[in-house]
């Protein structure tokens, strides 16, 4: 079973739920915005995907969650559980693993390139995605690199865009998991309606989508089958430690 980590009702997993279901995996989806709790151990998880939320890692005061949460991913990490962190998810990894999280130089509100790092040449996540990726960003924080951690990507307005800390725990800046839907659901909620520049964004940014969407499949759906790569390959690994 693979555990997605929703903060908030409308940053919800898109296409990479698709994916998943679409190759037989099941998923469970703890809501923390409504209370619910997180599992007390790793039984019968194969994977953890954290995905996005508006807040900062560090209003535990608002979101008493992000504590509980950062603990779950702590121990995660430590017992190589396959962890992928979307946008806050990747901020709560980051902060799990020591890191800081520091507000970004440019907050990223749209398509913006993403430049992999030679380390990205062979990670078993990055792999086969050439040197650059278009994809969607809405974000105005920014993890700084864990302590061990390997740098994956980077980007012109924000240096720190991916990173690999441990054996199979992932950050990502970038929204993956993005479709028109999403974008347009986010747009209504995080921008003021009567702001005419934001209401213009909010428009180029939903029609842009169908442009992107192509090359972005192609590029999340090779991120997607490196990820479940790395899930067999543990399964494989915890089957063998039991014979």
């Amino acid at each position: 079973m693979i555990l997605i980590i929703k903060h908030i009702a409308i940053e919800g997993p898109g296409t990479i739920e698709d994916y998943l279901l679409g190759k037989g995996y099941k998923l469970r989806t703890i809501d923390l915005h409504k209370g619910e709790p997180l599992p007390k151990n790793f039984i019968d998880i194969e994977a953890i995907i954290s995905l996005g939320g508006p807040m900062n890692v560090y209003e535990e005061n608002k979101s008493p969650f992000l504590k509980a949460e950062t603990d779950f991913l702590s121990r995660a990490i430590k017992e190589e559980v396959p962890t992928l962190g979307i946008c806050l998810g990747s901020q709560l990894i980051a902060k799990a693993s020591g890191a800081k999280v520091v507000k970004s130089p440019v907050k990223e509100v749209g398509w913006f390139k993403v430049n992999l790092e030679k380390s990205a040449n062979n990670d078993p996540l990055f792999k086969d995605l050439g040197q650059t990726i278009d994809v969607y960003h809405w974000h105005e924080d920014m993890w700084e690199l864990p302590k061990g951690a390997v740098l994956l990507g980077s980007g012109e307005g924000c240096p720190n865009q991916a990173f690999k800390v441990g054996r199979c725990a992932y950050g990502v800046q970038f929204h993956v998991e993005i479709t028109g839907k999403i974008i347009d659901d986010w747009c209504k909620a995080y921008f003021d309606s009567k702001d005419a520049q934001k209401k213009k964004k909010a428009k180029e940014m939903v029609e842009e989508y169908p442009k992107k969407k192509k090359d972005l499949e192609k590029s999340c759906n090779i991120f997607y089958a490196n990820f479940v790569k790395i899930i067999e390959a543990r399964k494989k690994q915890l089957a063998l430690v039991r014979i």
